[in-house]
Parts: structure tokens; C-alpha cells; sequence
């Protein structure tokens, strides 16, 4: 026990120090996005460090890589001789970890390694068109130390089982079985750490982390959070309060998302709020809404004077939060996030990625109050997702209840498998486990506002865009719970690229994003018109479908990590993927707006537009 005291007095007191000193060798533009600073319990800190990203596009008809003479394209082969090549290093310190195509791109993920041991929080991601050709390059490669005497020992001092206790005293959980790896973390002042890769969960917080102990030392040097917080609104799901009325919808499904259904898996029906793709329940997962008459009829009615906790309206509750996972579901699978592009699923029907990870809801969990969470693991772990109670109105109400708020925490899910290729394994165990790749403030601030940005883009009924308000019925206030409501106009909402400069909390930072995501919607629906059959049809033309193609597809184009300047790229090169560049003067002019034109940097306005635009 005083051996560990003294490990977390340590760790305390570096921490304390680097955070202090974080100015000298980093500008302030940066301290949201290469740091995060985590007080875990009082007088534990943890400083995790994330490599800044680079990225860069290469337009609609991109540019050769090495083997570009080949007769026949193989996206691993393409992939390491193309980063060999433009970062000057070696193919071994090269891992192709995974990739995918979708109808548009080729995708491939890779890992940074040293000594065959892989570099966790150093990763890159490159994508070809369909003519083979490279169109985006994101990495967070690291220089590595210049000699083998300054690599540590790539055999562990301490075994994982010690690794894991002290991860567990630490983070003051338990480890969940996932089977442990070994990999380097790359540091801030240029060192490596070879460390025990363990996952620690604490059920009664909620808390769930994935914990890098140093392997020589036991120290605990570097978190990945799979937990993504946030506060929010249920019903049809282009409504967003209960004043616009419950409906009775009969199949409800996208046949080309969920073949067998909502309550199969292809094998194993169901007459229960429980199937491929999310399971919804209070208490123990058996604790399934089953029908409430012959055949899958569940029809409960929610009674708005009685307490939440009333069997209806715990019924009610776990009703629509199965139907909002699921819709988000069949919806963003039409857009590509498919079995192969890291989705929920049990069963992936052999198309691809790691299943067993359908979506857990717990409706009315007991661990929090006025709020939600959605835990993002790596493929082929589920995710879950905790509605909370609302104490602010009597009796309370049920976050369940609120679309928006179900679908900005479902998206939690989409945007952190979609950034960085899945973020796990693919039942191999040598698979590197890359962290989520939303984890600096800037890119969690993102993460915030592309959920926000969904719930909004899920509840658009025609091509007027009117301004938007989030969390209206929990809060019982016309105001929601942002700031300001999401608008084109810059007297109601004023939040621009420059905003980030006074803000650090990451929904604060989400807000921006957010609301220039409004302006890029608003923009292409003005140009493109309003398709009214959007959420299942990808092939039409209006301006919610072009917006949300290239909200999916900027996923998996951006570096792990980005930033406001590297994620707008992302969706000026998704555009020249798939739509030939056509929006790319709409896109520059609805950035600039918001101060991230062409010459935008370090939190500093700008609104030049590309010429020609």
C-alpha cells in the first residue's frame, strides 16, 4: 500500500508540474488538442497525452502512392508503402490494423509501432477513392527516441496482475475481464512507455476506462474515458416534445439496415424491448419490455401526471428509447455506418467488423439525475447507453422521453467507432486497441456538437430551417439547455470559431461546432432543397441528405483527434468524394461565416473563402 501511495503522490505531483509548465513547450492554441487533464478522486490526476494530428486532403482526384503501377490495388500494400514514403520511415514501424470501403472510398487505419509492439496513442488513417488514388492523409505518428537504449525494455517488469490491481485502486473500479494488451504510449516530452492495457469499470459510477500502467514502474500514466456525457430530449423521431403526440407506427424498421427486424438477430426471435440491435430495460437487462397484447404490440400510454416510476410509464420509457436506438440505427446504416464501419450489432451477419455489441439502454438509471451518458468500448463491445430522471418539474420526468436527447447520446456511438477506424480489435488479440479518438477537449467539444447536430437533423420536417432548441421537455423551459438556441443568425446565436479562446468545457466548445453544422445544413438545404424521405432513402438529392453523407463520411476521413480546422477538411474532401466537389464553395462560405475560413488557425477568425467561391 505505501508503495502505491507513493506511485500516486508521484503521479500527482508530475502532473501538477507538467500542467503548470504546459504553456513552455505548447502554445495555448493547443492545450485542447493534444491534453487532457483528469482529476480522478481528490489528489489523483492523470495527464493523457495525444500526438497532434495532421491532415491533409487531395482534392477529387487525388494523388499517386508508390504502388500506383500495380495491376491489381491491395489496400494494406498501398496503404504502409504510402505512409512509408511520406513520412521517410520504415515499414516495420508501420501496422495496418484494419479497413473498409464504402461505396465512395476506401478506408485503411493503421498503428504506429515500435519493436512489433504497437504505439497507442500514435495511429493514422488514409483513404483512396475508387480509382485507387490517396484523397486524405490523417496521422499522429511520433518521432521515436534516436537510439534502442532509450526504447524501454519491451518485457514487463511487473506482471498485468499487478498492473490491473493498481489500475483498479486507482480508478477505483474493477477490471471487466476484457483481455489485457501490451503497447508503448508515447509521452509529452518525447519518451515511450511500455505498459499493462486493462479495462477498469466502476457500475455504481458508471464510470468505464481503459487504463495504460506503466509496465516497469506501475504508474499509471495514460486514460482512455469510453464514457461521453452530455444533457438532452421522444416520440415519432422528427418530434421533439411530448406536446406534438404520441403515434402508434406499425414496422417502423428499414428492411436494408435491419433485415430480420428489431426483435431478431437472424437466429433468436423476440417479443421484448431486446434484439440485434439494442436492448432496453431498467434494472438487470432481463427486465425487458415484453408486448402488451397477441403479437409484438407494445402499447403503453404514458401518463404525464403520474410519476416516472409507474409500471406504464417505466413501460412507456423503454419503449421509445428501443425504437429512437434502433431508427438511429437504421438510419445512419443506410449512410454507412454499416457491420464493416464498426456499428452496434450483435449479429453482423458476415458483412463484416466485430458483433456482440448491441447497445445496452438502461431507462431510469439509478446512477445519475438530470442528465445522460453513452459508453463508447471498441468494436465488438456493446455500447451503453444511461437515460437519467429530470428532478426539475413534479413529478419528474424521463429523459427516455425526449428524442433528441436518446439520439444526441446514440451518436456518441457513431462518431467515436467512426473516428479512428473502430477503436478495437477484430477478434484477433494481437489487434492494436486504439482509445477512442475523441479524447483531447477540442475533439470531445466536436463530439458534443456532431450529437447535438444529429438530434437537430433527425427532427427537420420541410426545408424551412427554423432555429433550434434542445431539451425543452425535461427542463420544462422553452430555453432548452444550451446557451443559445442553434441559428443563421448571428444576433440570436453569436458563438464563432474564435469562441473556443474563452471556452474549455467541452459542451461549451461542442455549441460552436454545433451551431456551424446548423449554418452548413442550412446552407445545402438552401442550395439542394428538403427530400422528405431522407431518414431511409441515401439516393436523394435534397440538402439533409447531401448533409448528412458527408456528416458520416468526414468520420472517416479525419484524424484521430481532430480539431475545427482538420474536421471541416474532412467534410470539404468528403464532398469532392462523393459528390465531385459540388458543395465545396457552399461548404467554404458556411464555415467562413463562423470564422473558419481558409486562413483560420489557433482559435483566431477568419473568413476568406477559397477564390472562386
Amino acid at each position: 500500500m505505501k508503495f502505491w501511495s507513493n506511485i500516486l503522490r508521484s503521479i500527482f505531483l508530475a502532473v501538477v508540474l507538467a500542467t503548470s509548465a504546459t504553456a513552455s513547450p505548447f502554445p495555448a492554441s493547443l492545450r485542447h488538442t493534444i491534453l487532457q487533464v483528469r482529476e480522478i478522486s481528490p489528489g489523483v490526476v492523470v495527464e493523457s497525452f495525444h500526438p497532434e494530428s495532421s491532415f491533409e486532403t487531395f482534392g477529387v482526384n487525388g494523388i499517386d502512392h508508390p504502388l500506383s503501377a500495380r495491376d491489381e490495388f491491395d489496400l494494406k500494400d498501398a496503404t504502409v508503402s504510402f505512409i512509408q514514403s511520406r513520412l521517410n520511415i520504415d515499414a516495420d514501424s508501420i501496422g495496418f490494423r484494419t479497413g473498409f470501403s464504402s461505396d465512395v472510398a476506401q478506408h485503411a487505419f493503421i498503428r504506429q509501432q515500435i519493436n512489433g509492439i504497437p504505439v497507442a496513442n500514435a495511429v493514422a488513417n488514409v483513404a483512396f477513392n475508387m480509382a485507387n488514388k490517396v484523397v486524405s492523409f490523417g496521422s499522429s505518428f511520433v518521432t521515436t527516441p534516436s537510439t534502442v537504449a532509450n526504447v524501454p525494455s519491451t518485457s514487463p517488469s511487473i506482471s498485468v496482475e499487478d498492473a490491473i490491481t493498481n489500475a483498479e485502486s486507482a480508478l477505483s473500479g474493477k477490471f471487466n475481464e476484457h483481455p489485457p494488451t501490451v503497447e508503448f504510449v508515447a509521452k509529452k516530452d518525447g519518451s515511450l512507455a511500455l505498459t499493462h492495457v486493462v479495462q477498469i469499470q466502476n457500475d455504481t459510477t458508471g464510470a468505464w476506462f481503459e487504463a495504460f500502467v506503466d509496465a516497469h514502474s506501475g504508474a499509471l500514466v495514460q486514460l482512455t474515458d469510453f464514457v461521453a456525457k452530455a444533457s438532452y430530449l421522444v416520440l415519432p423521431i422528427t418530434k421533439e416534445t411530448l406536446l406534438e403526440g404520441f403515434e402508434v407506427l406499425t414496422d417502423p424498421q428499414n428492411p436494408a439496415a435491419s433485415p430480420d427486424g428489431w426483435h431478431s438477430d437472424g437466429t433468436t426471435n423476440t417479443t421484448s424491448t431486446a434484439g440485434n440491435n439494442a436492448v432496453a430495460f431498467k434494472g438487470a437487462q432481463t427486465n425487458t419490455t415484453t408486448e402488451s397484447s397477441v403479437g409484438l404490440n407494445f402499447i403503453f400510454t404514458q401518463d404525464p401526471n403520474a410519476a416516472p416510476t409507474t409500471q406504464a410509464n417505466i413501460d412507456a420509457a423503454r419503449t421509445n428509447a428501443f425504437y429512437i436506438v434502433n431508427t438511429v440505427h437504421d438510419i445512419s446504416y443506410v449512410y454507412g455506418f454499416t457491420e464493416a464501419g464498426f456499428n452496434f450489432q450483435n449479429n453482423n451477419f458476415g458483412k463484416g467488423g466485430a458483433g456482440n455489441d448491441r447497445v445496452t439502454i438502461s431507462v431510469q438509471d439509478s446512477a445519475g439525475i438530470d442528465n445522460a451518458d453513452f459508453a463508447t468500448p471498441p468494436d465488438g463491445q456493446s455500447g451503453r447507453m444511461r437515460m437519467f430522471l429530470w428532478d426539475l418539474t413534479n413529478p419528474e420526468r424521463d429523459g427516455a422521453l425526449e428524442n433528441d436527447i436518446v439520439t444526441h447520446e446514440n451518436t456518441h456511438g457513431i462518431s467515436n467507432r467512426m473516428t479512428g477506424g473502430g477503436t478495437g480489435r477484430h477478434g484477433d488479440l494481437n489487434m492494436l486497441n486504439i482509445g477512442s479518438c475523441l479524447q483531447t477537449n477540442e475533439a470531445g467539444g466536436m463530439g458534443e456538437g456532431w450529437s447535438d447536430a444529429m438530434a437537430e437533423w433527425t427532427e427537420h420536417k420541410n426545408a424551412t430551417v427554423v432555429d433550434f432548441v434542445l431539451g425543452q421537455y425535461v427542463t420544462n423551459d422553452s430555453a432548452g439547455i444550451r446557451s443559445h438556441p442553434y441559428s443563421t443568425s448571428a444576433t440570436t446565436n453569436p458563438l464563432r470559431y474564435s469562441s473556443l479562446q474563452n471556452l474549455t468545457e467541452v459542451h461549451d466548445i461542442g455549441e460552436v461546432w454545433a451551431n456551424m453544422l446548423h449554418n452548413v445544413y442550412a446552407g445545402l438545404v438552401g442550395v439542394h432543397g428538403f427530400s422528405d424521405t431522407a431518414h431511409t432513402d441515401p439516393t436523394t438529392t435534397g440538402g439533409n441528405t447531401v448533409f448528412l453523407h458527408l456528416f458520416l463520411d468526414a468520420f472517416t476521413l479525419q484524424p484521430c483527434n481532430p480539431t475545427f480546422l482538420t474536421a471541416r477538411d474532412a467534410w470539404i474532401q468528403a464532398d469532392a468524394n462523393r459528390f465531385g466537389g459540388e458543395n465545396f464553395c457552399t461548404l467554404w462560405t458556411e464555415f467562413a461565416s463562423r470564422g473558419l475560413g481558409v486562413n483560420a488557425a489557433a482559435h483566431q477568425d477568419d473568413s476568406t473563402v477559397p477564390a472562386g467561391c
